[in-house]
């Protein structure tokens, strides 16, 4: 019998986790199907619940509904909790297991796939919403020089770095804060959705420095900010398909290679 799997979000049409997990399946030998399921807004718990009963083994959950799942959880894995957000579960016998794959995601893209060395890296996130807090400790944990929280209301930030642990590694403020240069530089906010861009000072980027976009499928009004100032870019998908690679693999106890995925979503 195949193994049913989905993703849950609101918009979801343009989700391509469809795309990845049956690539990854075929790659694998595993025998799954995995759907795009809209929730409503007001509706998160109620379409876990009946994909559940429906028979569902697991399932990704992506904007806005990362902290409702995190509440949903029965039983959380330390990175998720550290994270307060959930964007993946599995479904046991008596829990539901809630674990969060975007940081290990995003740390494989930036240092397998763009050979990236974050120890000792000054790093500068943008924005203080779920993108940002799942990805916060794994940065950490590879030992950068520090990494700076901006948003731009700055009390935001400041809150979650102190929840996170500020200290002399990670600090938070408005981006009238911002001071020197950065190597790692990543948009975690919702501004490239809206074509804005955040209000970062023109010599933000150190040389040699890094533009990562959490946003994919589109360049973004960071990316055209940092090209322009003669700066390396990139865009999240590396970081969708690293994720899902890692949910692939709570899921199904197999991680599957991602290079030839990414590479076959560029050509989509």
């Amino acid at each position: 019998m195949t193994d049913a799997y989905a993703v849950f979000g609101n918009p979801i049409a343009h989700s391509k986790s469809p795309l990845i997990h049956a690539a990854f399946a075929r790659q694998t030998g595993q025998d799954i199907v995995y759907s795009a399921l809209p929730a409503p807004l007001d509706g998160f718990v109620e379409a876990v619940a009946v994909f559940r009963r429906q028979g569902g083994c697991g399932a990704n959950v992506t904007v806005p509904f990362k902290e409702q799942a995190y509440a949903l959880a029965t039983r959380l894995s330390p990175r998720a909790q550290a994270a307060g957000a959930v964007n993946t579960f599995r479904f046991e016998s008596d829990d539901l297991y809630g674990d969060n794959t975007d940081g290990a995601g995003l740390v494989q893209d930036l240092t397998a796939n763009l050979g990236l060395d974050l120890a000792g890296k000054r790093i500068l996130l943008m924005g203080a919403g779920g993108a940002a807090r799942g990805v916060i400790l794994p940065l950490l944990e590879r030992q950068p020089d520090g990494v700076f929280i901006a948003n731009r209301t700055a009390s935001k930030a400041v809150g979650l770095a102190q929840v996170m642990g500020a200290g002399k590694s990670l600090s938070a403020g408005g981006y009238a804060d911002l001071s020197g240069q950065f190597d790692l530089v990543i948009n975690a906010t919702a501004a490239s959705l809206a074509g804005d861009l955040p209000p970062l000072p023109e010599a933000i980027f150190a040389p040699d420095a890094l533009a990562y976009d959490m946003m994919y499928g589109k360049d973004t009004p960071f990316l055209s900010f940092a090209r322009e100032r003669g700066v390396r870019t990139a865009d999240g998908l590396g970081m969708l398909v690293e994720q899902a690679a890692e949910a692939f693999l709570l899921w199904r106890g197999v991680r599957p290679e991602t290079a030839p995925v990414i590479q076959l979503l560029r050509g989509v």
